[in-house]
């Protein structure tokens, strides 16, 4: 299928931007949205036509459906979304975490993606469409107090349990469940963990697959 249409949030850097890259490598038309409109304008203009820019605070549920909606409108579809903006804390713990840094991270991490699924999934009905969202390694273990670690459980619950929503319609839920990525996440590179390339790749692979796969989780570690 030709002029097929990812949309991606947190499409500026890292794996968001890896993973443009790599879909309109493949083919695809992709909707970059974030925040930075000055990185989303750069990016789209490298990628040229298959590249549509709109900038917007995900967390905010009417502009990220009127992104979805200038999206659809420019490409005349919609056939995947990858629920790919993130953040962490500065301040790690609970008895000395920051409530406030939780409130920001939980906004971002989970309704945000919530946000994205709900405005989304009635265009991807329409496509048979995937629906694909950046977990992490942190979503499958324990870690000490950590609040990051638990708004990535509920991205791998959520992810499965919209994988058996649209199994209904024949459409595709995916979690990518990385480990350490090389990302500005970072204060320092990591030059000897995953690179925001290899998500990217995941991503295509999934979206890639035929009508009779779906891929529920590709759960990636460095090889260091």
């Amino acid at each position: 299928m030709m002029n097929r249409t990812l949309l991606i949030t947190g499409a500026s850097t890292g794996i968001g931007a890896a993973t443009a890259r790599a879909a309109a490598k493949a083919g695809w038309n992709v909707a970059l949205l974030a925040r930075s409109e000055d990185k989303l304008q750069n990016l789209a203009q490298e990628l040229g036509e298959a590249a549509l820019a709109v900038p917007c605070d995900v967390t905010d549920r009417a502009a990220l459906n009127d992104a979805v909606s200038q999206t659809v409108d420019h490409f005349g579809g919609l056939d995947a979304a990858f629920a790919n903006a993130g953040m962490g804390v500065a301040d790690p713990g609970v008895e000395k975490g920051d409530p406030a840094q939780w409130h920001d991270m939980v906004h971002l991490n989970i309704m945000a993606v919530l946000y994205t699924a709900h405005a989304t999934l009635p265009h991807l009905r329409k496509t048979k469409g995937s629906f694909i969202v950046t977990g992490s390694k942190a979503g499958r273990d324990h870690m000490k107090g950590s609040i990051y670690s638990a708004t990535k459980w509920f991205i791998h619950g959520f992810a499965g349990n919209l994988a058996e929503e649209m199994r209904e319609w024949n459409g595709r839920c995916t979690v990518i469940s990385p480990g350490m990525v090389d990302t500005p996440f970072f204060d320092e590179g990591k030059p000897t963990k995953l690179q925001p390339q290899d998500i990217a790749d995941a991503v295509v692979f999934a979206l890639e697959q035929p009508d009779t796969s779906c891929v529920r989780e590709i759960h990636l570690m460095p090889n260091d």
